[in-house]
C-alpha cells in the first residue's frame, strides 16, 4: 500500500469528528485534523480518536488545508498520497479506499469524490450548494472542456501532484482553485461517485446566506480568473 494521510480542515466539529477519524480505513498512515479556531471540544475529540491534531487561528478552509500541507512538508517521510476530508461526518470516510484506487490501480493524478443524486442523503445539499455546483462545473466545462460535476471536499491526489499546484486559497475557493489548477497542469482525473448525508450540525458556509454567498463569489472568481488567464 501507498503511504496516505488525511487532511481534516474542522471549525467547530465535536459532535462529529470522532466519527470521521474512526472510521477511516486503518491502511491509512497519518489522520491530520485542523482545528480551524475551534471554540469547543473538537481538539480533545479528534485526539482522543487517534488524530494528530494541529491548530489554525486563522480562519478559512483553505488556511487549514494550508496548515495540514506544512505539517506534512516538514516530514522526513513524504506520503504517495493526500486525502482531504471533511469533519462533519457527511461524507463516508471508509469509502477513502474506492477513492484512492484510480491512484493505485490506472496511475490516476486526482480523484473527486462526487456527490450524485442517486447517493445523496435528501437534504444532505442546500439548494445554494447544489446550484452553485451546477453553475461552477457547466462554467468549468464550457471554458476547459472538463467532465467534473461536483466541486466535492472528499478528494484525493497524489502528493508531488498536489505541491506543484502551489495551492494558495485561504478561504472558500480551495476545492475549484485545486480543480482548475489541475485541468490546467493536464493532470490524469476521474470523479468517483460516493455517498453523501445530512451533516451533524450546521454548516457553516451552505447553513449562512453569508457563507453561501461569498462562497459563490470566490468560486466564480476563480473560474472566470482562470478563463482570460492565459
Amino acid at each position: 500500500m501507498p503511504k496516505i494521510k488525511v487532511i481534516i480542515p474542522a471549525y467547530n466539529e465535536q459532535d462529529s469528528i470522532a466519527n470521521v477519524v474512526q472510521d477511516i480505513p486503518k491502511t491509512v498512515d497519518e489522520i491530520i485534523v485542523i482545528s480551524n479556531n475551534s471554540t469547543d471540544a473538537t481538539e480533545e475529540n479528534a485526539k482522543n480518536a487517534g488524530a494528530t491534531v494541529l491548530t489554525e487561528n486563522k480562519k478559512g478552509y483553505g488556511y487549514a488545508c494550508l496548515k495540514g500541507m506544512d505539517y506534512v512538508a516538514k516530514q522526513a517521510h513524504k506520503p504517495d498520497i493526500i486525502v482531504f476530508l471533511d469533519g462533519d461526518y457527511s461524507d463516508f470516510p471508509q469509502e477513502l479506499s474506492k477513492l484512492i484506487q484510480p491512484i493505485i490501480e490506472n496511475n490516476t493524478d486526482f480523484v473527486v469524490g462526487a456527490r450524485v443524486k442517486e447517493l445523496r442523503e435528501v437534504g444532505s445539499m442546500t439548494p445554494q450548494q447544489i446550484f452553485g455546483n451546477w453553475l461552477a462545473t457547466f462554467l468549468m466545462k464550457l471554458f476547459f472542456g472538463t467532465t467534473f460535476t461536483d466541486l466535492g471536499p472528499f478528494r484525493a491526489i497524489k502528493y508531488n501532484k498536489l505541491l506543484a499546484l502551489n495551492m494558495e486559497d485561504k478561504t472558500y475557493g480551495w476545492t475549484v482553485e485545486m480543480q482548475l489548477k489541475a485541468l490546467k497542469q493536464k493532470l490524469t482525473y476521474v470523479e468517483i461517485p460516493v455517498h453523501y448525508r445530512n451533516r451533524i450540525g450546521v454548516s457553516k458556509v451552505s447553513g449562512t446566506v453569508k457563507g453561501s454567498v461569498f462562497a459563490g463569489i470566490k468560486i466564480l472568481g476563480w473560474i472566470f480568473k482562470y478563463s482570460f488567464k492565459k
